[in-house]
């Protein structure tokens, strides 16, 4: 099989979580959460780890980088040094510029096949597997990505987003970047503008895969968007999902949707956290993930 890469989102500020998510000690022996996907990723034959981050984070993920071996690992910065120089950023701004400007970032790293994931998220060993698999098979203007069911992805404690995709035979005809989604206490699952959700609609969870000719077309869509942003807006993201299914209506981008067994869960919210906690250690104590992910 060909070389792929696992490339890493952990530059987001989790500003609804209160803090910084995605270095937060929160499996059994002070894991984060991205510890597993890599240990995963490298269990489904990934060599190649990127990671996307900020620089003062740096010398954590190395912690316990030194510890993997046998895998090429690269870092890079997502800041506004990327950021081409007709557009002028507002002088509050101090968020990046979203999922698309993350992978961007890393664009001068990678060379072959590879997949997208956030940092802290929580996506299971076979999700990887078939990624993998998927991604050795794609071919120039195709991508793919692994979806969730909505009712598995949403969190009690506080609305969230989620691209909610449109599926037919196998692939991805529209994503929906679908915001304030809630769950009562019967189950009942709403969006803000929307109303009632089908709880078993598949979602994505950014887990995407591309070849690494998508870099150009994505860099011409961000600075199409960065140009078409409102002046002074502070907020002003462009995401993954928005992105794909913009190329997808331009006929530029086809896009495979993948079925997981794998069981996705994540920490949006602070209050999430304990029953994230909780999970983890039941998958060390059945044998799922050893001691040790790395020794």
């Amino acid at each position: 099989m060909k070389p792929t890469t696992l490339l890493i989102m952990a530059a987001g500020l989790g500003s609804r979580y209160g803090g910084n998510k995605q270095v937060d000690g929160i499996g059994p022996h002070g894991e984060i959460l991205m510890q597993y996907s890599i240990h995963d990723a490298i269990r489904a034959g990934f060599k190649k780890l990127v990671f996307v981050i900020k620089p003062e984070h740096r010398g954590i993920i190395e912690g316990f980088c030194h510890e993997i071996k046998g895998i090429d690992i690269s870092f890079v910065y997502q800041d506004f040094t990327s950021i081409p120089s007709f557009y002028q950023i507002p002088p509050e701004r101090t968020k990046p510029f979203g999922t698309v400007h993350a992978v961007l970032c890393a664009k001068d790293a990678i060379r072959e096949p590879f997949a997208v994931i956030n940092a802290d998220d929580f996506y299971g060993f076979d999700a990887f597997r078939v990624m993998r698999k998927e991604l050795n098979c794609l071919e120039p203007g195709q991508g793919t990505m692994v979806a969730y069911r909505l009712k598995n992805t949403v969190s009690r404690n506080g609305a969230v987003t989620r691209g909610v995709c449109n599926v037919e035979d196998g692939c991805l005809r529209k994503v929906t970047e679908t915001y304030s989604i809630t769950v009562d206490e019967q189950g009942l699952i709403r969006d803000a503008e929307c109303g009632e959700l089908d709880g078993e609609a598949l979602v994505s969870m950014n887990m995407w895969g591309f070849l690494p000719e998508i870099f150009a077309d994505m860099e011409k869509s961000f600075h199409d968007f960065l140009r078409s942003a409102e002046p002074g807006n502070i907020k002003a993201e462009y995401a993954l999902p928005t992105m794909v299914d913009r190329m997808i209506g331009e006929k530029k981008l086809r896009i495979s949707v993948l079925t997981t067994d794998a069981v996705w869960f994540g920490v949006t919210y602070r209050e999430d956290r304990s029953a994230v906690a909780e999970e983890l250690w039941k998958m060390h104590e059945s044998g799922i993930y050893p001691e040790h992910l790395f020794t």
